[in-house]
């Protein structure tokens, strides 16, 4: 668990990491940087991009559904091509913009940071070089083809308005403008509102009930939920708005989701098949020291973004919460059991990977049913858009 001045440090250098151009980085003028913005807007709703056509970035992440896969009857998100899926739950892409670059903090001797749930992305623009090329998402066979498109789109003229002419003639470079064109829109304030109705209390502008109230003090209490542990609540030392989240990996668990469609995948996209094992940070660091970890998500906008956890098993928020307060105390379930047929039968299947389990910080809480619910009634305050009634 990080200290508090060692996550005020964090948050510090967060702010840093995206407000602050990289050393050597060219200065974009007002104007450029809006037109860039602009394109990777263009570009982020563009269904023409995938192969065949029919996907676009907005698919998975549609901000009607806080830009993540507004198809809940799945865990898992859906590939522009029929019968292809991917075995993961699609995070967020709101506050992607301020998880640092991918790192090893030797300090606390723990992986920091990165984008997507596993981290083998270093940041927004390496992030979005990929669904592009995945079988199991857009499914183009090259960047050839991705920037073929772009070239045909409507919006080409706004490459060389950005990068210069011939902005789009060489395949690498013209990829790579694209990304980076991607991750200015992602940086962009749609994508931090900051406007939940804990953000209008913080501010001053909006009192919480009691429930909620009785929530957050739960939510921060290190002998009772303890959850601002690895989701921090409360401002920085300039009254930056908190995040709720460390950017740390954890290995919470979580069973195999038994409804995960990707199990029965062909062996040529999952060879696996039913004994398909996600190893998270594991395999992006190649360390079975990290096997099962997964990247500490936002809980801004938290009740927006069922299903949960990586594989997608808790499809509602007063279950995970279940899950975190007695994963360890429950009897365990005798076979892979869905969430609602689980707490039916009182118990939690095992884990998808049984090592590296945090075991300290959460499993046996001792949280009252009703402390739970004030914990949910808390998290639901985190929703984007609140209006005073």
């Amino acid at each position: 668990m990080l200290s508090r001045n060692l996550k005020v440090v964090r948050w510090l250098a967060v702010l840093v990491t995206v407000l602050v151009p990289p050393a050597g980085a060219e200065p974009v003028s007002a104007n450029r940087q809006a037109v860039m913005e602009q394109l990777g807007q263009a570009i982020f709703f563009d269904a023409n991009l995938s192969e065949p056509a029919g996907q676009a970035c907005a698919t998975c992440h549609d901000p009607n559904a806080a830009f993540t896969d507004p198809n809940r009857a799945l865990p898992v998100s859906r590939g522009v091509r029929p019968g292809r899926l991917g075995s993961r739950n699609a995070p967020t892409a709101l506050y992607a913009a301020f998880s640092p670059k991918f790192h090893f903090d030797k300090e606390e001797g723990l992986y920091v940071g990165g984008q997507f749930l596993d981290g083998r992305a270093a940041d927004l623009e390496q992030q979005a070089e990929g669904p592009f090329l995945n079988p199991l998402e857009m499914a183009n066979p090259d960047k050839k083809t991705v920037v073929r498109k772009l070239r045909r789109a409507a919006y080409a003229p706004l490459f060389e308005q950005v990068f210069g002419q011939g902005a789009l003639n060489q395949v690498d470079r013209a990829y790579r403008h694209m990304v980076e064109a991607i991750a200015a829109f992602e940086r962009t304030p749609r994508f931090a509102p900051f406007s939940s109705k804990y953000d209008a209390y913080l501010a001053g502008q909006a009192s919480l009930t009691e429930q909620e109230l009785r929530g957050l003090k739960l939510f921060e209490d290190e002998k009772k939920g303890n959850c601002a542990a690895c989701h921090p609540s409360r401002p920085g030392p300039q009254g930056e708005p908190p995040l709720f989240t460390d950017f740390t990996y954890d290995n919470l668990g979580v069973p195999k989701n038994p409804d995960n469609p990707f199990y029965r995948l062909p062996k040529s996209l999952n060879p696996a098949g039913r004994h398909f094992v996600d190893r998270g940070l594991g395999a992006t660091v190649k360390k079975r020291s990290e096997d099962g970890k997964f990247k500490v998500p936002t809980l801004r906008n938290i009740a927006l973004t069922a299903p949960y956890m990586h594989n997608g098993y808790f499809n509602t928020l007063r279950g995970v919460t279940l899950f975190y307060n007695d994963r360890d105390t429950r009897p365990r379930c005798k076979q892979a059991l869905p969430e609602a047929e689980a707490l039916r039968q009182n118990c939690w299947p095992a884990p998808e990977v049984a090592a590296n389990v945090n075991r300290e910080e959460l499993g046996d809480l001792k949280l009252t049913d009703q402390e739970v619910d004030d914990i949910v009634a808390f998290m639901r305050t985190l929703t984007d858009g609140w209006r005073p009634e």
